[in-house]
């Protein structure tokens, strides 16, 4: 794990850098339980940027969460011409998606601002295309939060998205599932497994794609 950015050890003095925290726990964890991760943070998290409690919780495609405002200033203070870099892992953020909590405080004119700053950001990096090892890390991200907002009927994916993830699941079952096989495996055994594993892999990242297109138009596409 790469070092945790710190605004004194770098010159920058953040604004919540010497507030104390209200909720107590890690620093900036990856992900949530179940419905709490589309919501929010987990419970008792902390920022890692300015350790206390968020304000405007965002999470980026490495699943660590974040203050909007404290994600923007780290991109602000080094340069803004490329995506910053994840002050956990130093994964490279190329988006950011906000916590509903924070979603339904728009109207607060400071919340406002930062969702502002974050889909400009998203505007910027989000559509961006990464290379085949930046979208295999990302696929834990987008594939929890897929189908979580599947299974929820409150979430308002689209239903021509929904159908194209039904059909790239339809179709690589019946190629795994078909006697039929590029490598065939009552030949070579366990190594042709290896097609129905490509197929598998082109299907999840055929399908996290969509899925980001979804999350990219949201939280900072050109609609947005």
């Amino acid at each position: 794990m790469g070092s945790m950015w710190n605004p004194q050890v770098d010159g920058f003095e953040h604004p919540y850098s010497g507030r104390k925290s209200r909720i107590g726990g890690g620093g900036g964890g990856g992900g949530g339980d179940g419905e709490r991760e589309m919501e929010g943070p987990p419970a008792n998290d902390r920022c890692s940027i300015c350790m206390a409690s968020f304000e405007v919780p965002c999470q980026a495609n490495c699943s660590h969460w974040f203050c909007g405002k404290c994600i923007m200033l780290v991109w602000q203070h080094g340069s803004t011409l490329f995506p910053c870099k994840c002050p956990l892992c130093r994964r490279q953020i190329t988006l950011l998606v906000p916590g509903e909590d924070a979603l339904r405080d728009r109207h607060n004119p400071a919340v406002a601002e930062v969702l502002e700053n974050i889909e400009n950001y998203n505007r910027f990096f989000g559509g961006q295309a990464s290379g085949l090892t930046q979208r295999l890390r990302d696929l834990p991200f987008l594939l929890r939060r897929l189908v979580r907002e599947m299974i929820d009927p409150r979430r308002s994916l689209p239903l021509v998205i929904r159908a194209r993830v039904f059909i790239a699941m339809f179709l690589s079952a019946v190629y795994v599932l078909s006697p039929i096989d590029i490598i065939p495996e009552a030949i070579l055994g366990v190594v042709g497994l290896l097609d129905d594993l490509l197929i598998v892999l082109i299907c999840f990242l055929h399908v996290a794609a969509l899925y980001r297109s979804v999350l990219h138009h949201r939280h900072g596409g050109a609609g947005s």
